[in-house]
């Protein structure tokens, strides 16, 4: 079953690729959907995908990069829309 996942990362997740290693965790999952940087630090992403491939890329985000550290993850489940071909890493 596909699904939607809106994810927001809290911690030092900014500055260490965290966007970048989460783009590349994604097209090896054939997730789509895209994830930018929030004025306040944090981390946002929007996943779409087989629910399996999905919930593992929300859980490489509980760790991240190397360099990060991640105090918080937090998820709101949604309605899968299919609106993405793609990962993107948004500005």
């Amino acid at each position: 079953m596909k699904i939607r996942a809106m994810v927001t990362v809290s911690g030092r997740v900014q500055g260490v690729n965290f966007r970048y290693y989460t783009k590349q965790t994604a097209e090896r999952l054939n997730v789509t959907g895209w994830v930018k940087n929030l004025p306040d630090g944090r981390v946002q992403g929007c996943f779409e995908g087989e629910e399996n491939d999905v919930s593992a890329l929300i859980d490489w985000c509980r760790t991240g990069p190397g360099s990060a550290r991640v105090d918080n993850v937090a998820v709101e489940k949604g309605t899968y829309s299919g609106e993405f071909i793609d990962f993107e890493v948004r500005h």
